[in-house]
């Protein structure tokens, strides 16, 4: 049986992955080779072209005068919802709060309802457009959230929705349940941890799908030791715990990220040194969310704090009502202009850092020999390009398991 083979070659800059605590390894005029979806060979072009010729290869892409990454990895979406909330933007832009459109019945429980209306059919179709618009500009693999069910029928349905439209799809999708994500109308909150615990979390597990458990950590929503609660409950169903921690006040979701062994604590406006030490030394991946502070009008996350003492930081587009962002590529603009991230800090936080967020171990996010060949090649000289043009989408050709997804 003969082998499928891929050759990328003549990049101006490959990127391999990971090199020290924050940099990325590149290759100048670099090429890679995979077989069977799988990146078998990465080095100098003509290094890899002496194993893997170009006239042998199934797929053989000229990268001439462009860049080639890890295909984009985004740790941290919302991307299944339904109804649209634009008019809260001009809400915002006229003076109101976050805070104050979901205490007017706003915001999450806006789109819960919208979610429980629309039909399965709707949201699979709804969430693949969404997914069509991922990979046209790069993106890979990405992790979408339950949430805006807020019943056991809902969210089970929302996590159905997110398998059936992965299946279906290029992008791999890694389903996380949350239904923590608001206290929805008619309960109080610990009427409704009790509900999330006792019966959404068994119905989960039992269901199969959702790889993660994440809890709306925050003053207003959930306290610190609900949502431990929800988190020890969730990993002891088998749920990996992740975290939304200090987007608007810090008041210990940190702690309980490094408490439970989270495999990431996102948002981290609010958080301190002692916050950031508890999660460096828990081997917790920060994820910070640009596009949400864009979006609000607030600060940004101190993302310098952790990489200047040593520890990656993973970003994401927090893609949701919200959050109106699809697209790794203008992440990465607002990670630089807004935190100050260098490009190779950047890059390590769209790819490597963004699938640690997410426990995958089978190399994703980086082109080591051995890991999948996802990879994306971005009309542009060098890495630096990817934060500084921001006008237009830089793809030119997504690989996802070595065939041309896109181009």
């Amino acid at each position: 049986m003969s082998k499928h083979v891929t050759v990328v070659y003549g990049a101006s800059e490959l990127v391999v992955g990971p090199e020290g605590p924050t940099s990325v390894e590149l290759i100048r005029d670099g090429a890679l080779a995979a077989v069977d979806g799988t990146v078998v060979a990465v080095g100098s072009t003509g290094d890899v072209l002496s194993d893997y010729s170009v006239e042998d290869a199934d797929v053989a892409i000229d990268a001439t005068g462009q860049t080639v990454l890890p295909g984009f990895v985004d740790p941290h979406t919302h991307a299944l919802f339904a109804g649209d909330r634009s008019d809260e933007f001009v809400a915002k832009l006229q003076g109101a709060t976050y805070e104050e459109i979901l205490a007017d019945g706003g915001g999450i429980l806006r789109t819960v309802d919208a979610v429980r209306e629309a039909s399965d059919e709707e949201l699979v179709a709804t969430l693949t457009e969404h997914l069509d618009v991922m990979l046209e500009n790069g993106t890979t693999t990405v992790e979408i959230k339950s949430g805006y069910g807020l019943d056991t029928e809902t969210e089970l349905r929302m996590l159905a929705a997110i398998e059936q439209a992965g299946a279906q799809h290029t992008i791999d999708v890694v389903p996380t349940f949350m239904g923590a994500h608001a206290v929805p109308r008619g309960m109080d909150t610990e009427e409704y941890v009790e509900h999330v615990v006792s019966e959404q979390l068994p119905a989960v597990a039992e269901q199969g799908i959702a790889t993660f458990c994440d809890v709306f950590c925050e003053r207003g929503v959930f306290s610190a030791e609900q949502s431990r609660r929800i988190l020890e409950t969730g990993a002891d169903l088998g749920m990996v715990p992740k975290i939304h921690a200090d987007e608007f006040a810090a008041i210990g979701g940190t702690d309980v990220a490094a408490d439970v062994g989270a495999a990431s604590a996102d948002h981290l406006l609010h958080t301190d040194e002692k916050g950031r030490t508890r999660l460096t030394e828990a081997g917790v991946t920060p994820v910070v969310l640009p596009g949400t502070a864009f979006g609000l009008g607030a600060d940004y996350a101190d993302a310098r704090a952790f990489l200047d003492s040593g520890h990656e930081v993973a970003l994401a587009t927090d893609f949701n009502p919200n959050c109106f962002v699809r697209t790794m590529g203008f992440v990465a603009t607002l990670a630089s202009v807004g935190m100050r991230m260098t490009p190779e800090e950047v890059v390590r936080g769209c790819t490597s850092a963004a699938a640690n967020a997410l426990a995958l171990s089978d190399g994703r996010g980086t082109l080591t020999p051995e890991s999948p060949a996802d990879a994306v090649v971005l009309d542009m000289p060098s890495i630096a390009h990817l934060p500084y043009r921001f006008d237009t989408n830089p793809v030119s050709t997504v690989l996802k398991s070595g065939v041309v997804a896109h181009e």
